[in-house]
């Protein structure tokens, strides 16, 4: 990332998760320059964030691959084309200027643009975090909101909580290699697939699994940021402690647009209203794809995203090079450009 605070570029992609970088190599495929902004200090988005090691199924040609995986192989396709991140920064303001946008950040980076590609997901995201106290001495190093790599808890006592997929996914999976997998819930049903809930209800009854039912979550214990021990409550506010290494609450995610939400564009339901053909929004120059966009008939699926992120590019290559004839090729035609 420069260390330039303005920047000049064709095309701004705000949001480098796996649809925003698709869209750096379709702008790339024609010619248009990127630069490009995420608030995480990677790339990859939710992808990279809350699953790297969990396995996509809906990806064409990969009957499965990793969250990671595919990160690193969407980012090598982009490579070829130079795009610059500015990693760990928000965009704070979109103001209009002559010739396009300029893009500000909340670490006062600016660039300006012609065009701006708003691949968002579903803006700013964070954990639903239990109501413990003293829970922030244990963040980091025995709680846990998300799973980078399942090998950082091989041997450990581990106290899942939730009753979504997320927690029965994990709790298959880390039952692999934990000490101990006990999972708190305060029900005896999930909301989770089918499939991975009957995998559980296997694990339970092979002893890999002790299923906590119907418990809540009510205190932690441990000292100096060492978690010893996990505090549940049932109905009747009985308590009893688990012994554990860490807790890994899974209440899902709270979503939040941050700025998006003031950039005046046409929203509905928290989401960047679009066409469908070209994924313009109701700002000239401004396009929104991926879970961020709504038109009707939308689809949530990230190959969905990809095919906005090359109906976008294109549109993009029209409003920039109006008077520019646009012979459609294909890449087995014309190769990689640059590569």
């Amino acid at each position: 990332m420069s260390t330039e605070t303005l920047h000049s570029t064709d095309v701004v992609i705000i949001g480098a998760g796996p649809v925003g970088l698709f869209a750096v190599f379709e702008c790339g495929m024609l010619k248009l320059r990127t630069h490009v902004v995420d608030a995480l200090d990677m790339v990859g988005g939710q992808c990279a964030a809350l699953y790297p090691e969990k396995p996509i199924y809906d990806i064409p040609a990969h009957p499965a691959i990793d969250g990671a995986d595919l990160i690193d192989r969407l980012a090598e396709q982009a490579a070829p084309f130079n795009p610059t991140y500015h990693l760990g920064q928000q965009v704070t303001t979109l103001t209009r200027i002559d010739g396009g946008w300029r893009v500000g950040t909340d670490k006062g980076t600016q660039i300006d643009a012609k065009a701006v590609i708003i691949a968002a997901g579903v803006g700013a995201f964070g954990p639903n975090k239990p109501p413990l106290a003293g829970l922030e001495r244990y963040e980091g190093t025995g709680v846990f909101y998300l799973v980078k790599r399942r090998q950082d808890f091989a041997g450990k006592r581990i106290v899942i909580a939730g009753g979504g997929d997320s927690a029965v996914d994990w709790a298959n999976s880390l039952s692999e290699v934990a000490a101990h997998v006990m999972v708190v819930h305060r029900r005896p049903k999930f909301r989770a697939a089918p499939e991975s809930v009957s995998r559980l209800e296997a694990l339970v009854k092979e002893g890999k699994v002790e299923m906590v039912v119907p418990y809540q979550l009510s205190g932690l214990e441990g000292a100096d940021g060492t978690l010893t021990g996990v505090r549940v409550a049932d109905l009747d506010d009985q308590e009893k402690v688990l012994e554990a290494d860490v807790l890994l609450p899974f209440f899902g995610l709270a979503m939040n647009l941050g700025p998006i939400a003031d950039w005046g564009l046409d929203m509905e339901k928290g989401h960047i209203l679009a066409d469908q053909r070209t994924l313009a929004t109701s700002a000239p120059g401004i396009y929104a794809i991926g879970d961020i966009a709504h038109y009707p008939g939308k689809l949530k699926l990230i190959l969905c995203g990809f095919s906005e992120a090359a109906m976008a590019a294109h549109a993009v290559h029209a409003l920039i090079h109006p008077d520019q004839p646009m012979h459609f090729e294909y890449s087995t035609t014309k190769g990689v450009p640059g590569a």
